[in-house]
């Protein structure tokens, strides 16, 4: 754990005003992590502080040729990004199962929305990568209205994608965005 960003994220919590709600359960050692709703470009601020709060160590998938930049690179993996390299496999969900099967501990974290605008139809990349894996689906959120992050219950992917996404929608339509009317509807 960085002891810098721990203590960043106390005090970006603390001036904002937010609070952390419920955190992974520690039973939890791998999982996909969907961030949402994504409405808005503060939204990696808070959820990134949360996450450094729980003191879990959840990642992000980057293209590695972002982490080879001087002073960026090094910016970027101390903020938990995990570099791949489209260059050998171009599927991402493929790559995202073999770092599951490479990494015992591993958290995810991806915006299925793929945009901060509205999107009725999620992409269905973190789904295949969580049933590729055989991991939990974890509902990370951001709740503008209450001013809490926090992660709401594992889904575990039954191989139903409508079922399991609208179990997973309903859970997100009680969670506000910074611009509501972008979320999930």
């Amino acid at each position: 754990m960085n002891g810098f960003w721990l203590a960043f994220s106390k005090f970006w919590f603390k001036i904002t005003g937010w609070r952390l709600g419920t955190v992974i359960p520690p039973d939890i050692r791998q999982g996909v992590m969907i961030a949402a709703p994504h409405t808005s470009n503060w939204d990696f601020m808070y959820a990134r502080a949360a996450f450094f709060l729980m003191r879990r160590d959840v990642r992000l998938t980057i293209k590695k040729e972002w982490t080879e930049i001087p002073v960026l690179g090094k910016l970027i993996m101390s903020l938990g990004a995990l570099p791949i390299d489209r260059s050998k496999n171009n599927s991402t969900v493929e790559t995202m199962v073999e770092l599951f099967k490479q990494y015992p501990e591993l958290i995810i974290l991806v915006t299925p929305e793929g945009t901060r605008k509205y999107q009725p139809r999620w992409r269905k990349g973190f789904y295949h990568a969580a049933m590729g894996a055989g991991v939990p689906i974890l509902l990370g959120y951001l709740d503008y209205a209450n001013k809490e992050a926090g992660v709401g219950p594992a889904v575990y992917p039954t191989g139903n994608y409508e079922a399991d996404l609208e179990k997973i929608q309903s859970f997100y339509r009680t969670k506000k965005g910074r611009f509501p009317e972008q979320g999930v509807r």
